[in-house]
């Protein structure tokens, strides 16, 4: 058993969490690349989508975790340039420094470690995140400590904390810089989830799942808030400190526990919280349920994998996967699904099948990625004692992320074939079912009309959800209809849409839409124009302190200014005869 080193200076010691440096969206030497931007959606999901992909950017949520729990001073800083970096580990002094990466930005943590180093040689450096599932990665870096699976509990035995107190939740907004159609989504109270983390891994256990793999592998998983009562309270707490009322659910199969996700029902029902919940959940645990169980507590959007129709895993045996996307997005629950291209039975003369499988689904959104063996996952294992992975010579980490190719030979897809599969799939879902944002809008719409009769607790969560549609949602799909008009499919599929909502909501809305959508249609164009000319997206800089580090720098700054009027009083008193 391995015995966790202390830092010698406990909770006095100074801490600086940090995200890999940017930009992102652009090719360097460091490791970013255009392909592969700071934006889940655009990234992964509606990537081929133009003006109307989601633009989105997500914070560093594990590391905002670490810090609420940390009694030390510590400092955040989210997403900074190599500049804004150099600048901090310059002017402030840290006795630790931690690092969040990802495999494919290893080349960004090496130049971090450098510059610490140069900059703060006494600093310790701890680097944490999917990174660590590369066995030789102390060889790679130059890192003090690597530190594998869950970092609250980990920093606060490194601090001398009590590593068995309540989990203090972060409070943090699910996403920020939020565009689409060339409109900003504002930043309104209320009008984006917060993020909520009940547990981290995952039992299920895939194969090439890293995020089960980092918190242990199949059937480990680590709770922050063990029962349905525990997360009650966090979310209410979550709910008044950030005048929210719907929540990002950050865990891998929350639905799973299924005591927990049911007690949480009966708190709610009982305070009457017409909450939204947001959820990653596999198909036969979303099967458990009655839809009035779904619908009750409230889950309004649900991240599903989908993988392939041959697909040997054990999460989808026996489910009718497209008529479980059907009957939730009737009920106004929008599904993105997730299907892999390169399953060890795909093949060129089958890709067309696989593809036409996954988009049938017409999910609202649909995510396509490369079957990837992730350093740490069975699958990675697997290619290692089959030796068919290929070197970092062949492949640099860097294009190892699952959007580009294979870091490994595939028996049956080879010469780079997967990137033409990968963009034909993403492209086909835009060209049959239409922009994501066309599909969302029906389900929202799909959700009031099967429920606006439900009672008040019910029917007051679909309100809220579908009153974009009365105006700016209508006007997007007017926006829409336009814009896809030598197109008959989609442009028939917004038609019919729009009369619904016309149907749905009366004059006031028929009598306003064609304005707003003459704007919507407007800033689409200059979006598409700006995408057209290379255009990228990066996130906003974050520096966050604690409690602890504000005290700390309110103390050091008051004893400056003393410092500073003693030495005025020295420098100005009369000199001795």
């Amino acid at each position: 058993m391995t015995i966790q080193p202390r830092h010698p200076l406990g909770i006095r010691a100074r801490v600086l969490l940090t995200s890999v440096f940017g930009p992102y969206a652009r090719n360097d030497a460091y490791g970013s690349r255009k392909v592969n931007p700071m934006e889940l959606y655009q990234n992964q999901v509606t990537r081929v989508q133009g003006g109307f992909s989601l633009r989105m950017f997500h914070r560093s949520f594990g590391l905002m975790m670490i810090q609420a729990n940390l009694d030390a001073p510590c400092t955040l800083l989210d997403f900074p340039d190599r500049e804004r970096f150099i600048e901090e580990i310059q002017e402030h002094a840290y006795d630790i420094i931690g690092i969040s990466s990802i495999l494919p930005n290893v080349g960004k943590v090496r130049k971090m470690c450098q510059l610490i180093r140069q900059h703060q040689p006494a600093a310790r450096i701890v680097v944490g995140g999917h990174i660590t599932g590369k066995k030789d990665l102390d060889q790679m870096i130059d890192a003090d400590m690597i530190v594998r699976g869950e970092g609250i509990r980990w920093f606060q035995r490194y601090l001398g904390q009590d590593d068995k107190a309540p989990i203090r939740h972060a409070m943090a907004l699910s996403g920020f810089g939020g565009r689409i159609m060339g409109i900003d989504l504002g930043s309104r109270p209320g009008g984006t989830a917060a993020i909520l983390v009940p547990s981290v891994g995952c039992p299920v256990g895939c194969n090439f799942c890293a995020t089960s793999a980092l918190f242990g592998g199949k059937g480990h998983f680590v709770h922050f808030y063990e029962t349905g009562d525990d997360l009650f309270t966090v979310m209410c707490e979550i709910e008044k400190k950030l005048r929210v009322r719907s929540f990002f659910t950050l865990d891998e199969n929350f639905l799973l526990h299924k005591k927990r996700a049911l007690r949480l029902l009966e708190r709610m029902e009982e305070s009457n919280k017409s909450w939204a919940i947001s959820v990653f959940s596999s198909a036969r645990v979303l099967k458990s349920y009655t839809i009035e169980q779904l619908v009750r507590l409230g889950i309004v959007w649900v991240w599903m994998g989908l993988e392939g129709a041959e697909s040997a895993y054990e999460k989808l045996k026996g489910v009718d996967t497209r008529g479980l996307v059907k009957t939730l997005q009737s009920h106004g629950i929008r599904v993105l699904g997730s299907s892999i291209i390169g399953l060890e039975d795909h093949r060129p003369e089958n890709m067309d099948a696989v593809i036409d499988y996954a988009i049938h689904h017409e999910t609202v959104f649909h995510q396509f990625m490369l079957y990837s063996p992730v350093p740490g996952t069975p699958l990675y294992e697997k290619h290692l004692q089959d030796g068919t992975l290929l070197s970092a010579d062949e492949l640099p980490y860097a294009d190892a992320h699952g959007q580009y190719r294979f870091n490994y030979r595939h028996q049956h897809i080879r010469n780079g074939e997967e990137e033409a599969y990968l963009l034909a799939a993403f492209q086909r879902d835009f060209q049959i079912n239409g922009p994501s944002l066309l599909r969302l809008i029906r389900v929202l719409l799909n959700g009031w009309q099967m429920h606006k009769d439900d009672p008040p607790r019910i029917r007051d969560r679909y309100a809220w959800e579908v009153f974009p549609v009365r105006n700016t949602y209508a006007g997007a799909v007017w926006a829409m209809r336009k814009w896809f008009h030598g197109d008959a499919r989609i442009a028939g599929v917004a038609d019919r849409l729009l009369r619904d909502i016309y149907a749905t909501f009366g004059w006031t809305t028929r009598l306003i839409t064609p304005m707003l959508g003459s704007f919507v249609y407007w800033k689409l164009k200059n979006e598409e124009e700006r995408l057209a000319s290379g255009w990228t997206y990066e996130p906003a800089c974050f520096c966050e302190k604690n409690p602890a580090a504000r005290l700390l720098d309110q103390e050091e700054a008051v004893q400056g200014r003393a410092g500073a009027r003693k030495a005025s009083s020295i420098l100005g008193a009369p000199r001795p005869a």
